[in-house]
């Protein structure tokens, strides 16, 4: 039986080293969402920090589960998995927030389906639920340096750390895309679309 609950995962990589790196966009915002509904995370299976709790919006409530999976960012799909197997979720009540290179610093956009775009903690997550069919929030973070050599531009750009002026912005952006995952559950998916892809 399909449990009622939602899966908010955020993205990113455990340990100090990568706290304030951009690849750790989705972690980031989950704590904001944490911060904001008193969700307390709690070690799942050595694979995730998960947190569960209730959020509510105009007269709305939905149950949530918040995840920060410990597996490293290449094989976050393994956590995911396990989280949704053991607590029976279904796919279309899965958000996914996570870094997002093709669009610049403070862009939000939400999607279902469609390609991983390169990111592998995507890659990992279709593969291990065999579908790409879940919602994702793309948070901008702006393209690495395009010349020499991409895949350590690549690299280094991800595991990099905001520039001063982005730290600055950084508040407002991550209680954006905690709005964003709010809005997928409290209205779905295509008017949260209307709402932020605009922007």
């Amino acid at each position: 039986m399909a449990s009622e609950f939602w899966l908010i995962v955020g993205l990113g990589n455990p340990g100090a080293k990568y706290r304030n790196t951009r690849h750790n966009m989705g972690f980031m915002t989950v704590n904001e969402l944490a911060k904001r509904w008193s969700i307390h995370f709690a070690n799942h299976k050595g694979l995730a920090d998960l947190g569960k709790g209730t959020m509510s919006l105009n007269g709305q409530t939905a149950k949530v589960f918040l995840c920060k999976p410990l597996t490293y960012m290449n094989d976050s799909g393994q956590a995911v998995q396990s989280i949704r197997e053991y607590y029976h979720i279904n796919l279309d009540h899965i958000v996914v927030i996570h870094d997002d290179m093709d669009l610049e610093f403070g862009r939000i956009k939400l999607k279902s389906g469609g390609s991983a775009g390169g990111h592998n903690g995507i890659k990992s997550i279709d593969r291990c639920l065999h579908s790409p069919d879940y919602a994702r929030v793309r948070m901008g973070v702006g393209h690495a340096s395009r010349s020499g050599d991409a895949h350590d531009n690549t690299i280094n750009w991800v595991l990099g750390e905001f520039n001063a002026a982005q730290r600055k912005q950084l508040p407002e952006f991550l209680a954006d895309g905690a709005d964003a995952a709010e809005t997928i559950v409290f209205e779905g998916l295509t008017k949260a679309q209307d709402k932020f892809n605009a922007r």
